[in-house]
């Protein structure tokens, strides 16, 4: 029993860090639009598994890894759609974390993700 829960607070510690912004290049997005804190969340949160280049995010620079979430580049996403995902682990729930922002961050991410994502997703 205890080397379960060992194995599982290890398991949990590596999705977390995968998700601490480690794929992180330099945000493009100016500090005066209202999108900046949703790409600074982004930056630091999201970062690690997901690439969207106005958050200066590669993702895992992996595609093959498991914990690789979808390069935001090529995929046009709402508000909605967004928060969705924030809030409930993705859309599948098997990978990413659930509320890995709460809240008014939640909303500042999803903001910046529904203005920024799919600038490579052509029409």
């Amino acid at each position: 029993m205890r080397a379960a829960l060992i194995t599982t607070l290890a398991l949990a510690a590596a999705v977390g860090l995968s998700a601490c912004g480690f794929g992180a290049n330099g945000i493009q997005v100016s500090e005066n639009e209202p999108e900046y804190q949703g790409a600074e969340l982004f930056s630091a949160r999201c970062a690690g598994c997901h690439t969207l280049t106005p958050a200066g995010a590669e993702g895992t620079g992996n595609r093959g890894t498991r914990v690789q979430g979808p390069n935001l580049d090529q995929r046009v996403e709402t508000f909605e759609s967004a928060l969705f995902a924030i809030q409930n682990g993705g859309y599948s729930g098997a990978i990413m974390p659930q509320n890995i922002v709460v809240g008014d961050e939640a909303e500042a991410v999803a903001r910046f993700v529904a203005k920024y994502a799919g600038g490579d997703a052509g029409d």
